[in-house]
């Protein structure tokens, strides 16, 4: 049998802003979005805001009436994704199984170190411990023979715990709970199980798998395999998918873009982001994708897959331009635009190559960004700047970036499989 450890930060960005503001330690502490922007969400919260009735999700201005003096921070992801990237390096000392759920959870598979560092719950505990010492930040960790159960395991207990969920406790644990607790049971459908009198996780799995095939669709039977227990599908080796399945940089312009060259320098700046994030992160993607918004508020997204990886700044923000450019009417201006990559992989992974491409030149490319980051690292962001951004809008996404992350589904590579 299989031993699969869910790890989970517990409020995960707020752990990290707790770490570099230590003045809110001790106070109700949120990181949201900014309402100028028209992102005005609370992304996460501390325990004592949570305490307090602040919820994930919830408008910032709905967050401060349920809980007056709270202090709310803008999320920084590239802070987020250093941490995320030292969890996983934590958890590859114990197995080359680490597949990422989204920057603050991580499956392992650690059936093969049993032998070596113990059983499952002794190297969860040491994970908790060493999280705690070496990173200042606390996980929850959940111990089971699967995916699901394990991740279950570390929402049952938080924060800062370890759950076992094993075949002789599992319908005490798991069973007897609500069923919208298992995973990828949402509002709708568990509204729908309701309807049928499925109330809890048992309950589901006692049910006939055709039946909720019928009701639900493919659905039905998955969620059937998981209340069971019977999901074997592997965790991926370490390194075999992103933590995140797209990186992104926009903005509210200062003023309504109204030519193409505003935009195009525009999509520079917002790339040079993109693009040192991926780098930073050892990552590339060859889908570029452009959202722009304009001055009715009526957005508009246009992707392309450009069939090899990227995180080149110049190639990204010339796919996003002419992705612009053809699809983009000037009917209105322009109020606001995002730059995406997605389809993410790791930069050093091999990738087919093209006889349309000059890799020379793209290596060229990479140096000099690298050689520009340096520079700004060292003298500021405004030591080095493109040519053409002299005859742009008078705007650095450095400093005001709204950045975009989306994580990865469970289904991301469709290898699910069951009994």
């Amino acid at each position: 049998m299989r031993t699969i450890l869910h790890s989970d930060a517990n409020c995960f960005y707020a752990s990290v802003e707790m770490l570099h503001h230590p003045e809110f330690r001790d106070v109700p502490m949120a990181v949201g979005g900014d309402p100028e922007t028209r992102h005005g969400i609370i992304l996460t919260a501390n325990y004592i805001a949570k305490r307090r009735g602040v919820r994930t999700g919830s408008a910032l201005w709905e967050a401060k009436e349920t809980c007056p003096g709270l202090v709310i921070l803008p999320p920084d992801y590239d802070q987020y994704l250093r941490f995320s990237r030292y969890l996983r390096e934590l958890y590859g000392e114990y197995t080359d199984r680490v597949e990422a759920f989204g920057l603050d959870e991580c499956w392992m598979d650690a059936s093969e170190s049993c032998g070596i560092k113990g059983d499952g719950e002794k190297i969860a505990k040491e994970i908790n411990r060493r999280v705690k010492k070496e990173l200042g930040i606390t996980v929850s960790v959940g111990v089971s023979w699967n995916k699901i159960f394990a991740k279950f395991g570390s929402d049952y207990r938080k924060p800062d715990a370890v759950t076992c969920v094993t075949g002789e406790n599992y319908r005490q644990i798991v069973w007897k709970q609500p069923v919208s607790e298992l995973l990828y049971v949402g509002r709708s459908t568990s509204a729908k199980l309701k309807r049928l009198g499925i109330t809890t996780i048992g309950e589901l799995a006692e049910s006939n798998p055709d039946f909720l095939y019928a009701y639900l669709g493919k659905m039905g039977r998955t969620l059937s395999v998981f209340a069971n227990g019977e999901d074997r599908t592997p965790v991926s080796f370490a390194g075999e998918a992103p933590a995140v399945k797209s990186v992104g940089n926009g903005m509210t312009m200062p003023y309504d873009l109204r030519t193409d060259e505003e935009v195009r320098v525009s999509c520079y700046m917002l790339a040079e982001n993109v693009a040192r994030r991926l780098r930073e992160n050892g990552l590339a993607g060859d889908v570029i994708e452009i959202y722009t918004r304009d001055s009715e508020l009526r957005g508009r997204t246009c992707q392309h897959r450009i069939g090899i990886p990227t995180n080149i700044s110049g190639e990204i923000a010339e796919e996003a331009f002419r992705l612009f450019r053809e699809n983009y009417c000037w009917k209105n201006p322009v109020r606001g635009i995002c730059v995406r990559v997605s389809d993410l992989t790791g930069e050093k992974q091999p990738y087919q190559l093209s006889i349309f491409q000059n890799e020379a030149a793209r290596r060229k490319q990479r140096i000099m960004d690298r050689t520009v980051e340096n520079i700004r690292r060292r003298f500021g962001d405004d030591s080095i700047r493109r040519g053409l951004m002299a005859f742009g809008p008078d705007i650095t996404p450095r400093k005001r970036k709204e950045q975009v992350i989306h994580p990865l589904s469970y289904f991301q590579k469709g290898n699910l499989s069951g009994a």
